[in-house]
């Protein structure tokens, strides 16, 4: 496929995000990484690769281009121009009404259904990793997914939206997901992580781990949203 790389719209630990367009004027995104640092990258493009869902971001396929006297991986995504989940709950204020918080979570709630029925876990789930489509939600960023019993390292992900158990190195599965998910609703509620006050990537894992506290529910919310956090 020829394409033309445009603008950088992302910044990630081991990759950067651009506008692409293709040579008919389709335009999509498309996530690079050096070949030799490119290994996490090609492990998404294998996973997503199998994924159908339209609340899960589409994967039209990889190539490996030369730029800048360096070997690239380039892995194609579907662009979704409405940016991330966190992007509107700051262009609101920090927050946002129930009611769209309701619809918003009920669409993760499908994404994460299909994902987990497929068996596959997010492992990462947070509001910057949520995108904003026309029509609604989409799960993005599968660079920490992994398949459900699989053999890989126990410990991935954001520590403010870790389950206990991660944070604490134990097996990684589906109940780590909805833990996140319970931090994404405070996050759309609140503005935040759900642990605002810790600022120390270590302190936030440690207390996650052995503490036994559970972030705050905001006061505000009505019977049914503290019900349905409580159970995530």
């Amino acid at each position: 496929m020829e394409w033309r790389r445009g603008p950088t719209i992302g910044r990630g630990s081991s990759a950067v995000v651009s506008l692409a367009t293709t040579a008919a004027g389709h335009v999509f995104a498309v996530k690079s990484a050096g070949v030799s640092s490119s290994c996490l990258l090609q492990s998404e493009q294998c996973l997503i690769s199998q994924l159908c869902s339209p609340f899960i971001v589409k994967c039209f396929g990889s190539d490996v281009t030369w730029e800048d006297n360096k070997r690239v991986y380039n892995l194609f995504l579907e662009y979704v121009a409405g940016g991330t989940l966190s992007d509107l709950i700051r262009s609101q204020g920090g927050g946002l009404d129930e009611s769209v918080m309701q619809f918003y979570t009920h669409q993760m709630l499908q994404g994460l259904n299909y994902l987990h029925l497929k068996g596959v876990v997010h492992c990462d789930i947070k509001g910057q990793n949520v995108l904003i489509g026309k029509d609604g939600l989409k799960i993005a960023d599968f660079g920490c997914a992994k398949w459900s019993g699989s053999a890989v390292p126990a410990f991935a992900g954001t520590p403010a939206y870790m389950a206990p158990e991660v944070a604490r190195g134990e097996e990684q599965s589906f109940p780590a997901d909805v833990w996140a998910l319970g931090c994404t609703v405070i996050e759309m509620a609140t503005g935040s992580n759900p642990w605002p006050e810790m600022k120390n990537p270590a302190s936030a894992i440690y207390r996650v781990a052995y503490s036994d506290d559970v972030p705050e529910f905001p006061i505000w919310f009505s019977d049914c949203a503290k019900d349905f956090l409580s159970k995530c």
